[in-house]
């Protein structure tokens, strides 16, 4: 258990910190939220993998991808971040 959630937190910061270098512009996060946008990116990559192969049905849909799917997730989720926000800063 916590060797996954050591595997967790280091996805966490290295898809969170590609994500955020990916998209342009300004995102005031702190490193707490980077790492947390690459867990949920990473959640979403493994859920985008398991619809388009179909692969570790035993697992389930809700499942950690490896680092490109969860940089992908992460992408999408900072996308998703910003359109919800865009109305509380303008």
């Amino acid at each position: 258990m916590l060797g996954f959630i050591l595997y967790l937190l280091v996805i966490g910061v290295i898809a969170g910190f590609l994500a955020r270098l990916l998209v342009p512009g300004r995102d005031p996060m702190s490193v707490g939220a980077t790492i947390v946008l690459g867990i949920v990116g990473s959640f979403i990559g493994g859920f985008i993998g398991w619809a388009i192969f179909g692969e570790d049905f035993s697992e389930g849909a809700l499942q950690p991808s490896g680092l490109i799917g969860s940089v992908v997730g992460a992408v999408l989720a900072l996308l998703v971040y910003r359109a919800t926000q865009r109305g509380h800063y303008a």
